[in-house]
């Protein structure tokens, strides 16, 4: 059931401290953690307590949480001094997302032209 934890996944487990992650911020709707796997200088998630599928899901289901999420990344990249950052929501394998629990990547740190590559 979305927003319930779910057993297998990882970004749960985080959330409840079964897992180590290096937490950046937490507040009462998200939690902000350093990728595992950078790709630029600055590389955090930031995931809402609750869980959701994926972007779209959380979108559709919780609004409010979606908000708190995006404004979760602007504060992460404060904390992190980040002049220009980039969001991204990685929805469905096909984009490259690879754990069903909604998460935005908060790239900063370097030259981040479009497209990526």
């Amino acid at each position: 059931m979305a927003g319930e934890p779910q057993d297998d996944c990882l970004f749960c487990k985080i959330v409840a401290k079964q897992v180590p992650a290096t937490i950046v911020r937490e507040t009462d709707t998200t939690v902000a953690f350093r990728d595992i796997n950078p790709q630029a200088p600055t590389h955090v998630l930031v995931i809402p307590k609750a869980h959701h599928r994926d972007a779209a899901a959380l979108a559709a289901a919780a609004p409010d949480l979606a908000a708190d999420v995006l404004r979760e990344t602007q504060a992460v990249a404060d904390e992190e001094k980040l002049e220009s950052y980039r969001v991204v929501f990685n929805t469905g394998a096909g984009a490259g997302q690879t754990v069903w629990h909604a998460h935005a990547h908060v790239l900063g740190g370097r030259g981040l032209e479009w497209p990526p590559g």
